[in-house]
């Protein structure tokens, strides 16, 4: 679908830097329209995007018919202008056809191409009856999307920051860091319909002194937040570089859970039961191989083995790479629109058994009695609880890595399955978990046999 809008000089600029934060070597731009409709204004702010503080001057490459920069990442960045073109096999001599695959290649007057490259992002730019104005259109996946970041951030006050993208999670968010002489903040791209619920668990948690970031702007029915910028000191990142660290941050972070779970549950989440616990496990059964349907059994044991405490407010994706170490300042938050009402040792189990990183299992033993001491909860009812939760977690993750594989095509999830397993089988030992090991005891482990399997099923989907 194409996407129409009209834009002034600024709006121009802040969707050339926006497309700036998207695009890799291999990529290409056609930017097509008449003289003086914007085309070098665009190109010059997206190739200065991408330079950051390295900007150089960018000229119009309409007599050189091209001009080649350098970004900081080491990528290679072609703006040509083939206006004087006059017969398409000049191409050859200037090394286009070879740029486009190995560069990021900004075309102006693009109908001077025998045929445009597969995959060609194509913007258009024409004059508006404002001379101020142009009107664009763009016409690739996500410039709906594209276009209303940068009217967003435009409106925001922040049309002339840098945008970087940041590493996003295994939803349809993205994250961009905008950076600027005012200083920083961060864009959140949700369409999903998340950022009311962001919004409000945000306000909740920061009434109560908890370090979630503040919000700057927001537009909720295009699904766009731009956030304070909490640093790049992520958890995991932290403990990987300064494994001193460790009992210090894991310490603060048992803490924050039990300065969590003194507050009163907010009316506004929804509880994450025995039925909804089962319903996630569908995941497991419906992705990994030979995987029976558990969803009855999970209820069942959550509603014998979860009744010791009441339930409490779970961020639910709190983990090493959703928290900001931030020293003496309460750790950062991050991601925690999915909120539930849970039993108080799932945010436990989601940090102490995560995904992407090793807990030592003394750790895990000592936060977890550093959480018992502090609550006064009784131990063998929470570490069974405990157990099934893990169990629980574990069987979902697996089920949503196998389908981020296999179905979406990313196989980098696989590489973590062999950990989620080891957590599942530590689980499984606990003797309240006795009826969910049997139920399991015919499901393939992970072995290579079955990783190799996987992967065929990745490479077979995406042969032609």
């Amino acid at each position: 679908m194409t996407v129409h809008l009209t834009a002034s000089e600024t709006l121009t600029a802040a969707l050339a830097r926006m497309l700036a934060a998207d695009l890799a070597p291999g990529d290409t731009v056609l930017l097509d329209g008449p003289v003086g409709a914007g085309k070098t204004h665009f190109a010059r702010a997206f190739i200065r995007a991408r330079q950051g503080d390295q900007a150089e001057d960018v000229p119009s490459p309409t007599f050189t018919l091209v001009q080649t920069y350098d970004d900081p990442m080491g990528t290679q960045i072609w703006h040509a202008d083939l206006y004087r073109l006059t017969d398409p096999s000049e191409l050859d001599e200037l090394g286009l056809d070879e740029a486009m695959a190995n560069a990021i290649c900004l075309i102006e007057w693009p109908d001077r191409l025998a045929a445009f490259p597969p995959g060609a992002r194509i913007i258009a730019l024409t004059p508006d009856a404002d001379p101020d104005l142009r009107r664009i259109a763009m016409d690739f996946p996500g410039a709906d999307r594209l276009a209303a970041r940068a009217a967003f951030v435009t409106q925001a006050g922040w049309a002339e920051a840098r945008v970087r993208p940041l590493a996003g999670d295994a939803s349809a968010r993205r994250y961009f860091r905008l950076t600027g002489d005012g200083g920083g903040a961060v864009l959140m791209d949700d369409p999903s319909g998340a950022v009311g619920p962001f919004g409000t668990m945000t306000g909740w948690l920061r009434d109560r002194g908890f370090g979630a970031p503040q919000i700057l702007a927001q537009d909720q029915a295009q699904g766009l937040l731009l956030l304070q910028d909490l640093g790049d000191d992520l958890v995991a990142r932290v403990l990987a570089d300064q494994p001193a660290l460790a009992p210090l941050i894991h310490d603060r972070i048992t803490d924050l859970l039990v300065d969590l779970h003194r507050q009163p549950l907010p009316d506004f989440v929804a509880p994450l039961d025995g039925a909804a616990m089962g319903d996630l496990v569908g995941l497991f059964t419906d992705y990994y191989p030979g995987a029976p349907d558990l969803g009855h059994l999970i209820a069942d044991l959550h509603d014998r083995l979860c009744t010791d405490l009441p339930p409490r407010i779970s961020l639910r994706d709190f983990h090493a790479e959703n928290l900001i170490w931030r020293g003496e300042v309460p750790l950062g938050l991050l991601d925690y629109q999915d909120a539930v009402a849970a039993h108080p040792a799932y945010d436990l189990v989601s940090c102490l058994q995560d995904a992407r990183r090793d807990v030592d299992p003394q750790t895990e033993q000592a936060q977890i009695a550093r959480y018992l001491a502090a609550t006064g909860a009784a131990a063998d009812p929470f570490r069974a609880a405990y157990a099934l939760i893990g169990a629980q977690r574990a069987l979902r993750i697996l089920g949503v890595f196998v389908r981020l594989a296999v179905r979406d095509g990313k196989p980098r999830y696989l590489d973590f399955i062999p950990r989620v397993w080891g957590h599942l089988q530590r689980n499984l030992h606990h003797p309240a978990l006795a009826p969910l090991r049997a139920a399991l005891a015919d499901v393939p482990e992970p072995d290579a046999a079955l990783d190799a399997a996987l992967r065929e099923r990745i490479t077979a989907r995406c042969r032609p």
